[in-house]
């Protein structure tokens, strides 16, 4: 998977598209992704004890890997690899060839 957590996004597919967020996680064995303020669901949930209270919680759900594209200098961005001199991978833009 070529995203990491931190990094920024925008949707490019599904009822949030166009919007951006960071990764909040990352979860590779599903190939999906949550970030901040895309794709919210409203979650009830019960108090557990007498102290707490039962509320409607808005949790961030899973968004899958394609329906988002890495932000890189303002611009969505393709992303690919290339191995520099000393041997250290490293994530560019396809279009401007930029390190991530």
């Amino acid at each position: 998977m070529k995203l990491r957590k931190g990094d920024t996004v925008v949707v490019i597919a599904g009822k949030d598209k166009g919007k951006q967020g960071v990764i909040s996680s990352v979860l590779p064995k599903e190939n999906k992704v949550i970030v901040a303020g895309v794709n919210t669901a409203k979650r009830h949930t019960k108090a557990t004890q007498a102290n707490q209270k039962a509320e409607i919680i808005e949790k961030d759900m899973p968004v899958d890997a394609s329906n988002v594209m890495l932000v890189v200098k303002g611009k969505p961005a393709r992303v690919g690899y290339k191995t520099k001199a000393d041997g250290t991978k490293v994530r560019v833009a396809k279009k401007t060839g930029d390190e991530v």
